[in-house]
């Protein structure tokens, strides 16, 4: 105190004077006035010139504050914020220490003159050192207070902790020697009630200067939404199967308004009525912003769960929860933007580029319908994040084998799609239209579109996928059930025909399913399919029964009799069958017609299995094996070393084709090509390195490759029809472009021919056409081939 009086007595000499002068309460208000004058000037001066430069000397910490990171967490940066928060306390109590001397001196001058309210000679006091304080902030003060506000909330924060949680996190922390949360010193040595003690001091302070709100407010406003930051990040991140809203605002409630509270509500403030009438403001004002801090943690939930989406839709539907608090934050805060470009971006660079199989971008897309759809009932976020998906599934050639695989295919267990096919809840042609009905029907619960939607979303499609069930919305990819049905119908021709053991329960289950959704017209080809299974059986089973036949075979044959007309077609490789071979073929044909009357067999000799007894020396092969590479292995019993020019031209196999197929002998250590173009016969036992754990070899050609025609040979098959109308525009009209040829086949060809072609499927057969001379494009239009 003798410093305090020290220093003010030599810069306000007038104070001193009038305190030690017993006769001044006789002077007239003239003097005292002048008195006063001087006396504010001398204190103006003394607070600018000494208090305030050594308030502000606890925060010129240039090197110290370089470091300071606001949301470090390490050792040091504790260590950092624990220094800073002494010096707050240290410059507070210091220009305290100085107030309450100005102050009493003011009251003293006030009695003397014989007045008994102060509190004008407070409010100018209080006005001064603000005003003085203010107009000389140093450029970091805000570490400085940020720092004392995060030690004060983390001592708040851990005293509060129930008492149970703080007893058994004591004992684990004194056995981990991990430091209190708090106070960062040992247990043992906790410091934090008397850090509370400090911080509610200074608190008071603070209020009884004014300057709580005016020097902290900014910093502590940045502490709290840091603190919910990291709260939703520790108590809330990845974990989506309960809802986390209810308890973060009792977190708030309990932990961030209680700490505004006791910052901005000292103990001794219910002292008088100006008191409580500050106290009822300041209530009020912390009211007001437990409302903001409220919308600020829904946002930052919400961001934190946009962020996780991704992670929500795979998890669906155990990720429900988290949805439902999404779902009530946005009914908050406008975040449809936000969803729609996080998820958009999170799409892209997760499923959509090559290193993802098509499957699994299928499995991602069905995954995102449901999960959107049960967030956002409207449409508009569905259709707008899922556009770049449909597109990208668009380009890729095995998309349509992808989704009717996962719709009949349930061997390793079943998909989204094919449980979605079981429910068979689903309309068939009029499925939308009976969705649209059933909106009419409730349109007391009818609700507009959100306002907002981007050009690229149109209302017709929105109102189109908010109807559309999972098993439409993916068909939709393409547009038309017509190239599904053909797909499907292809996947089921390659299974019959691979399939050892065919068991048609499950494929007939599938069928009806799907005639069930897609309507029976488009599926009766693969009914007719089914049934030659069934035939074949039968007819097989007949005539292995005939003594004739029987007496007569060399080896068994088990053939698979199809209606040609209604199955796919067949690609065009072809094999010339050794003669014994052909022989018990054409024994098996002439039964067949004994047995059908009319009607005879022509043998597609590329297709089916051959089991095969291979023996080399001491060593005996049973594989089984496709008939190409049978025709290949059993002309080498008759030579044992073949160029690739002469046999290819004994089975009619291409050369390039034949080495492909040889390779897979050659992988078996059966055959090698001794030198280029000639391969030999290996009748030595096989080296280890090549032998075969098994003795009964299933060989897997290469040739999974399918014995139906590809896609684009087949769509090429049914555009051919259209060739004679092409010849004809051109020949008449000797030159088209590209738009009219497609309009006039629609107009007159399409139509009787049931085939269904876009502008880009004709484009791409009249670029063959020229690439085979037959057409020359030129100047956008096409024309004859002189």
């Amino acid at each position: 105190m003798e410093i305090v009086w020290s220093d003010f007595s030599e810069t306000c000499p007038i104070i001193k004077e009038c305190l030690e002068t017993p006769d001044l309460c006789s002077e007239s208000e003239e003097t005292w006035e002048y008195v006063y004058e001087v006396l504010w000037i001398e204190i103006g001066s003394f607070v600018r010139n000494k208090l305030t430069p050594s308030f502000w000397s606890c925060f010129k910490h240039t090197q110290t504050l370089s470091k300071f990171d606001r949301e470090g967490e390490t050792a040091d940066d504790l260590q950092l914020q624990y220094k800073l928060f002494t010096n707050f306390v240290n410059a507070v109590k210091g220009l305290d220490a100085y107030y309450q001397f100005v102050k009493s001196s003011l009251e003293k001058l006030d009695s003397i003159r014989k007045i008994t309210d102060h509190s004008p000679s407070l409010a100018k006091l209080n006005e001064l050192l603000r005003s003085s304080l203010l107009s000389q902030l140093p450029t970091n003060f805000n570490n400085v207070v940020f720092s004392f506000y995060s030690v004060s909330f983390r001592v708040f924060f851990n005293l509060h902790q129930t008492a149970d949680q703080a007893g058994q996190d004591n004992a684990d922390l004194e056995e981990s020697g991990i430091p209190c949360k708090g106070c960062n010193q040992e247990l043992e040595k906790c410091q934090c009630r008397a850090l509370l003690q400090t911080i509610n001091e200074v608190n008071q302070k603070l209020v009884d200067l004014e300057l709580l709100d005016r020097l902290a407010g900014q910093s502590m406003t940045f502490l709290v939404q840091l603190r919910i930051k990291d709260h939703i990040k520790n108590t809330c991140h990845g974990i989506f199967d309960r809802s986390h809203l209810k308890a973060l605002l009792t977190w708030l409630d309990d932990v961030v308004i209680s700490w505004l509270m006791q910052v901005f509500h000292s103990k001794s403030l219910a002292s008088d009525a100006m008191h409580i009438d500050d106290s009822s403001r300041t209530s009020d004002a912390i009211q007001s912003l437990k409302v903001k801090l409220t919308f600020y943690v829904y946002e930052n939930y919400a961001i934190s769960v946009i962020d996780q989406f991704f992670s929500i839709i795979i998890d669906f539907p155990d990720s429900i929860p988290a949805i439902e608090d999404l779902k009530i934050c946005m009914e908050k805060i406008n975040l449809r933007r936000q969803i729609i470009n996080t998820l958009k971006t999170s799409l892209e660079a997760r499923i959509l580029h090559p290193g993802v199989n098509t499957m699994d971008i299928l499995t991602g897309y069905v995954a995102a319908i449901k999960a959107i759809r049960y967030l956002d009932s409207s449409g508009v976020i569905l259709e707008t994040v899922t556009a770049p998906i449909k597109e990208y599934l668009r380009k890729r050639s095995d998309t349509v084998r992808c989704v009717v695989t996962s719709l009949t295919e349930t061997e390793s267990g079943p998909t989204d799609l094919s449980e979605e096919l079981a429910k068979g809840d689903a309309a068939k042609d009029g499925g939308t239209a009976g969705n649209v009905n059933d909106e009419l029907s409730n349109w007391e619960n009818w609700q507009p579109d959100p306002f907002g939607l981007e050009n690229s979303v149109q209302p017709r499609a929105v109102k189109t996928s908010r109807c559309a069930d999972i098993i439409s919305m993916v068909v939709d990819i393409y547009g038309s059930k017509e190239l599904f049905m053909s797909e499907y119908r292809n996947l089921l021709a390659d299974r019959l025909l691979t399939q050892l053991e065919f068991s048609p329960e499950k494929e007939i289950r599938n069928l009806e399913l799907l005639k069930l959704r897609f309507g029976e017209s488009l599926l009766h080809n693969c009914e007719v399919m089914l049934k030659d299974i069934a035939d074949s059986k039968r007819i097989n089973s007949h005539i292995h029964s005939d003594p004739k036949y029987v007496e007569q075979k060399q080896f068994d044959i088990s053939s698979l009799i199809i209606s040609a007309q209604f199955w796919p077609s067949f690609n065009k490789e072809s094999v010339e069958l050794p003669e014994p071979i052909a022989n018990e073929f054409q024994k098996y044909t002439k039964s067949y017609e004994e047995y059908k009357g009319n009607r005879t067999l022509n043998w597609r000799t590329v297709t089916g299995k051959v089991c095969i007894s291979i023996e080399l020396g001491e060593r005996v092969l049973d594989m089984t094996v496709a008939p190409t590479q049978a025709v290949i292995i059993y002309h080498f019993q008759t030579k044992s070393e073949w160029s690739l020019d002469d046999l290819s031209s004994l089975v009619k196999i291409p050369p390039s084709v034949l080495r492909r197929r040889m390779a897979f002998w050659q992988s078996h250590g059966i055959i090698v090509e001794s030198q280029p173009g000639v391969y030999k016969l290996i009748e030595d036992d096989i080296p280890k390195s090549q032998k075969l754990p098994i003795n009964e070899i299933i060989a897997e050609d290469e040739d999974n490759e399918s014995a139906m025609a590809s896609a684009s040979d087949q769509r090429e098959e049914e555009l051919q029809v259209f060739w004679s109308y092409i010849v004809g525009m051109l020949t008449n009209l000797d030159s088209l472009p590209i738009e009219r040829i497609h309009q006039m086949l629609k107009l007159f060809a399409s139509n009787g021919l049931g085939v269904e072609f876009t502008q880009d499927d004709l484009k791409d057969f009249l670029q063959r056409k020229v690439r085979d001379h037959k057409l020359i494009y030129s100047g956008g239009v096409y024309q004859l081939a002189k």
